[in-house]
């Protein structure tokens, strides 16, 4: 059950989660298969860690816990295509997902994107150099002609202060076809299979990011840890580039955390009602998972409802989780290593001790562990 991990009163700084990677440590391309990354398994409240691969996650997992998942899967979100009327070409970069078909973006060239503005999208492939049109290719490397691109309009709802566009598309369908993946900005090279950047489950299309502790699993791993009575469950949580924003300011709590769109479907709550009523623990895969359970574990409490069955939720999760939460539906935690500074590696901290997971971080560097969205995992029991 949950476990209170909070540290000592004191002020907190973003300075205190701080520390020194060796660049040849921050992973550029997957390992093959996925779960051959390696893993640190880290007791929550004691013990050393210890090092295996991901594969004997096995091993670890309590029988009948509940393995709860992101199924976000991740938009390409360099978007490309030519105003109208007038043809100009445009670049838009997705942010956040707002509602469905209305996102926030930012865009070049920022003048000609003012509110009215109607885009036309074309396929990345067609739109390569976007101010150079003699570089736009009209056929496949086959020779063969390029399908028609789906019809997809985009219109400039609104520009803020901050160079930011709100952009309302007319759907969301299609815009697989047209884009392409943002990675973030440490990998330098695209993969080979545009795939290892998404979950083997990813269904629901709105990141522009992946959830990528999930990155480590097979459908083999699945069908083993069923087959072992370790429950599974889906969440959605829509993942925006700010996630990898880094806190700026000395003091942490003063951080404007972003805000992302989430869904905790019935038959999840059914599951998670069921395993909370039994004793069984829920284990968040992923930060994201994480926010979405504790986001909808505060709600609850707020509500006066947190001894009533886990109800189906879906909203803007805007927890900021730093040392001292009281952590109410996560029990264990799948995650990747975080970004110094980052929100992301103020959150394991809470969970387990900010002093317990840099020391972990210690540990894998002089391990040699592989860092950030392509890198190793670790697992927090």
């Amino acid at each position: 059950m949950p476990v209170d991990n909070a540290e000592p009163a004191a002020p907190l700084r973003t300075a205190d989660f701080d520390y020194h990677l060796p660049p040849q440590l921050i992973a550029q391309t997957p390992v093959e298969p996925r779960d051959a990354a390696r893993l640190l398994v880290l007791p929550r409240n004691g013990g050393p860690p210890q090092h295996r691969r991901f594969a004997d996650i096995a091993d670890y997992l309590p029988p009948g816990c509940v393995l709860v998942l992101n199924r976000s899967r991740v938009l390409p979100a360099r978007l490309y295509g030519r105003r109208e009327p007038g043809g100009g070409r445009v670049e838009l970069l997705l942010l956040r997902r707002e509602a469905p078909g209305r996102w926030q973006a930012l865009g070049k060239p920022g003048r000609r994107l003012r509110p009215g503005t109607i885009l036309r999208l074309e396929p990345a492939d067609t739109a390569a150099d976007p101010v150079n049109p003699a570089s736009t290719p009209d056929s496949s490397p086959t020779g063969q002609s390029l399908e028609p691109p789906p019809a997809v309009t985009a219109e400039v709802v609104a520009a803020q202060a901050d160079g930011v566009r709100i952009i309302q598309f007319s759907t969301e369908d299609g815009l697989e076809q047209l884009g392409q993946t943002p990675l973030p900005p440490y990998i330098h090279q695209q993969p080979a299979d545009p795939e290892r950047y998404q979950t083997v489950y990813a269904r629901q299309p709105g990141s522009v990011a992946a959830p990528t502790a999930g990155l480590h699993f097979t459908p083999e791993l699945l069908t083993k840890l069923q087959a072992q009575g370790i429950d599974t469950a889906f969440v959605t949580l829509h993942i925006g580039l700010d996630t990898f924003r880094p806190v700026s300011g000395d003091d942490p709590t003063a951080h404007t955390i972003h805000t992302e769109y989430y869904e905790l479907p019935a038959d999840t709550a059914a599951r998670l009602t069921r395993a909370r009523a039994e004793g069984r623990p829920i284990i968040a895969v992923g930060t994201t998972s994480v926010r979405t359970l504790e986001q909808v574990g505060q709600d609850r409490e707020l509500s006066g409802l947190a001894a009533a069955p886990i109800a189906p939720a879906r909203g803007q999760a805007e927890l900021f989780i730093l040392p001292g939460h009281p952590f109410r539906l996560v029990d264990g935690m799948i995650t990747n290593f975080h970004l110094p500074r980052s929100t992301l590696l103020m959150l394991v901290s809470a969970f387990a001790g900010r002093e317990r997971i840099l020391a972990a971080y210690r540990a894998a560097i002089a391990q040699g562990y592989r860092f950030y969205s392509f890198g190793d995992a670790m697992l927090i029991l």
